[in-house]
């Protein structure tokens, strides 16, 4: 069976779209797992994450060169173990590939604090599982009067939101694939930010594209089809072709397939 030209022009301009978008520019992002302030003798993870599968991250402190990592499945991961007021301060990587620098991250800014304040609470509202298009709620909870928290998403740089005390909740009127991930919150009193809590348990949201897993096996389902109508289509062609014995010993003159 020989595929119409049609068909494989828009094969051939499918694959080279793709080449395309994977030759790109490289993007570099950093963030802190756990995220949040440290407490002094804490331990967290600078990751840095790019999305190739070779090279080199350099991580920076104040413009100065620190570390240096090869990717492993896209992140560098450069850990902090008992933590110090030396820790803190802007960290950035650079990916870098045969000795060249091709991204830089955005700017992390590490903080190492005491924790004074009682632990927060995090919920979320329906639940962990939603629907795309939800209204989720999260809520976090600490016994402290004039407390404002910082939700964090792990993986990002900044906070996604501040609560305040009088507040108590951060709302997302529509969610979608963008905002699942793991969430927490971390509490601060003082306009200076002097006074901290740990941080809270971490929640996993997850968000159900409904829209997109019908959409999906429909076209699943029509690509099965039309595989099929080719099977069916192949196996007449194929029975036609036959060319029985007739009478007397003649056979008839076998069929032929035009090619393009």
């Amino acid at each position: 069976m020989v595929l119409p030209v049609t068909t494989v022009l828009a094969f051939g301009t499918w694959l080279l779209a793709q080449s395309e978008a994977a030759a790109g520019a490289p993007t570099i992002s950093i963030f802190l797992k756990p995220p949040g302030v440290i407490p002094p003798g804490g331990s967290t993870t600078i990751c840095c994450s790019c999305q190739r599968d070779e090279g080199n991250v350099v991580l920076y402190k104040d413009g100065k060169q620190l570390r240096s990592q090869e990717l492993r499945e896209g992140r560098a991961k450069f850990p902090i173990s008992n933590a110090t007021q030396k820790d803190a301060g802007p960290y950035s990587c650079h990916y870098l590939s045969g000795g060249t620098v091709l991204a830089r991250s955005e700017t992390l800014e590490i903080t190492v604090k005491e924790f004074s304040l009682p632990r927060p609470v995090l919920s979320v509202m329906p639940g962990l599982e939603v629907a795309a298009g939800a209204y989720v709620t999260f809520r976090c909870t600490i016994t402290h009067a004039r407390a404002g928290c910082f939700l964090y998403l792990e993986g990002h740089n900044k906070a996604p939101d501040l609560i305040h005390k009088d507040q108590d909740d951060f709302n997302l009127p529509r969610v979608h694939k963008g905002n699942e991930g793991r969430y927490s919150c971390q509490c601060y009193s003082g306009a200076a930010l002097m006074e901290w809590s740990d941080v809270s348990n971490s929640l996993d949201l997850v968000v159900k594209d409904y829209t997109w897993s019908n959409v999906g096996r429909l076209v699943l389902g029509a690509a099965v089809l039309v595989l099929l109508g080719l099977i069916v289509a192949e196996d007449r062609h194929s029975l036609r072709c036959i060319s029985p014995v007739g009478r007397g010993g003649h056979q008839a003159a076998p069929c032929t397939q035009s090619s393009l």
